[in-house]
C-alpha cells in the first residue's frame, strides 16, 4: 500500500493504473507528434525556396547565362559605345556563342543581349515578309531547304496479284546563302558624354529601323545580288501552265486593273488557284493604295470583302484571309503584279545568323561617331506552289 493509498483509505485498482498509464503514454505521443509535424513543415518549406530558385534558373533568357555574366557584359558594352573603351570587353570571361563574346578580331564587337534582342523584336512586328514567312537561325553561310514536291505513287492490289512500283517522290534543294546588312547611324560625341542619355536604346531604334527597311525591299522585290531573293524576283508563269520554279498568277482580264464587270472574280479565282493545303494558313500582302481600292469590293448581295480587325492587332481581312500591308508590293499598273496570296510560312524562307556587329568609329565624320552595324541575313522561295500572284493584265 502506498503513502497516498495510507490517508485516503483507499486502494487502487488495475484499471485505475492501466489507466493512468495510457493517459502518460497519449502526452507523450501528442508531444511526439508535434514535433513530427513542426520537422515535416520546416522540410517542406526548404523544399519551396529550393523550387523557386530553380524556376527562376530555369525562367532566365537563353542569351544571359547569368546575371553575373549579362550585367558586366551591358556596363562593358555602354563604356565601349561611348568611349571606345574596349578593355573591359576583352577582360570578360564569357563563352555565351550567339551574343555575348568581344571579336576583336572581326573589327567590331556583338551587341549585347538585351539591345539585340529589342532589335529583334522590332524586325518581327514590323509590317514585312519576315512576319508571316519561316524564320530559321544557321550558324553556316548559307540555308538548304529540302521540299518534296511530287507525291508519292500509290495504287490498289489483290491479296494474290503482283505489286507494280510506284512513283518516287522528287526532292529538290533550295539553297538560300545569307549576306551582309548593315547599318551606320551616326550620333555626336556630346550626346555620348551625356550619361543620362540612353545609347543602347538610341541604337537599337536606328539600327532596327534601318534593317526594317531593307529586308522588307529585299524579301519582296530583291534580286539575289548581295541581298536575299524577292519572292516577286522569280519568273511569274499563268497559272493553267505553272510548273516549279516560277509563281503561278491569276490575270485581272484588264490591263493595269481590276475587270469592271466583275472586279472581285480575279480575287477569288486567286483564293482558289492555291492549293488546299495551303490555303488554309494564307495571307493576301498588298501595298495600301492597292488595299484601298480592293476594300471597296462588294459581293453579289452588297456586301463589302474586306472587313476590319475586331482587336487592335487584329490584322484586316479580305475573303476570311488576313492582309498584310507591306509597302514594298508594286501598285496596280499595267503587268503588275500587285497582290500576293500564299502560305508563307511554307513558301519564304529567311535565314539568319545570330550575331548582330557594331564598330565604333569616332575618325570619320568628326564631331559626329559613327557606329557601323553588321548582320548576316538570306531569303528565298522554298516552295513555289504555296505562293500565287493577281497581275494586273488582260491574259
Amino acid at each position: 500500500m502506498t503513502e497516498t493509498e495510507a490517508k485516503t483509505g483507499r486502494v487502487r485498482g488495475p484499471a485505475v493504473e492501466i489507466r493512468e498509464a495510457l493517459e502518460d503514454f497519449m502526452k507523450d505521443f501528442s508531444s511526439f507528434q508535434s514535433e513530427i509535424k513542426s520537422r515535416l513543415k520546416q522540410q517542406e518549406e526548404r523544399l519551396t525556396m529550393f523550387d523557386r530558385k530553380s524556376q527562376v534558373t530555369a525562367g532566365r533568357p537563353v542569351l544571359s547565362r547569368s546575371a553575373e555574366i549579362e550585367v558586366p557584359h551591358k556596363k562593358a558594352f555602354g563604356a565601349y559605345l561611348r568611349t571606345g573603351d574596349d578593355d573591359a570587353l576583352r577582360g570578360l570571361e564569357v563563352e555565351a556563342k550567339a551574343m555575348s563574346t568581344a571579336v576583336a578580331g572581326d573589327g567590331g564587337y556583338l551587341i549585347d543581349p538585351e539591345t539585340a534582342s529589342s532589335i529583334q523584336s522590332v524586325l518581327t512586328s514590323t509590317a514585312s515578309i519576315r512576319s508571316i514567312s519561316q524564320v530559321v537561325t544557321v550558324e553556316a553561310s548559307s540555308y538548304d531547304v529540302l521540299v518534296d514536291h511530287s507525291d508519292t505513287g500509290s495504287g490498289w492490289s489483290s491479296e494474290t496479284g503482283s505489286q507494280v512500283e510506284t512513283g518516287t517522290p522528287q526532292i529538290e534543294r533550295v539553297t538560300i546563302p545569307l549576306h551582309e546588312l548593315s547599318a551606320m547611324p551616326k550620333i555626336s560625341q556630346r550626346l555620348l558624354d551625356d550619361s543620362a542619355f540612353d545609347i543602347e536604346g538610341w541604337l537599337a531604334g536606328r539600327i532596327a529601323d534601318k534593317f526594317a527597311r531593307a529586308e522588307a525591299a529585299a524579301f519582296i522585290s530583291g534580286d539575289g545580288a548581295d541581298k536575299p531573293r524577292g519572292f516577286l524576283n522569280h519568273p511569274k508563269v499563268a497559272e493553267a501552265s505553272w510548273s516549279w520554279g516560277s509563281l503561278g498568277y491569276v490575270a485581272t482580264g484588264a490591263d493595269g486593273d481590276f475587270d469592271v464587270g466583275a472586279p472581285s472574280d480575279a480575287i477569288l479565282d486567286l483564293v482558289y488557284s492555291l492549293g488546299a493545303v495551303y490555303r488554309a494558313n494564307a495571307t493576301f500582302v498588298m501595298n495600301s493604295k492597292t488595299a484601298g481600292a480592293v476594300r471597296k469590293m462588294k459581293d453579289a448581295d452588297g456586301r463589302f470583302l474586306w472587313s476590319d480587325g475586331l482587336a487592335a492587332a487584329e490584322p484586316a481581312r479580305l475573303l476570311g484571309y488576313p492582309v498584310l500591308i507591306a509597302e514594298d508590293m508594286p501598285d496596280i499598273a499595267a503587268d503588275a503584279a500587285a497582290i500576293a496570296f500564299g502560305d508563307f510560312q511554307a513558301g519564304y524562307a529567311v535565314a539568319e545568323r545570330p550575331d548582330l556587329r557594331v564598330l565604333r568609329d569616332p575618325f570619320s565624320a568628326k564631331p559626329h561617331v559613327l557606329f557601323y552595324a553588321t548582320k548576316r541575313v538570306g531569303g528565298d522561295v522554298s516552295d513555289f506552289a504555296a505562293i500565287k500572284v493577281l497581275k494586273f493584265s488582260v491574259s
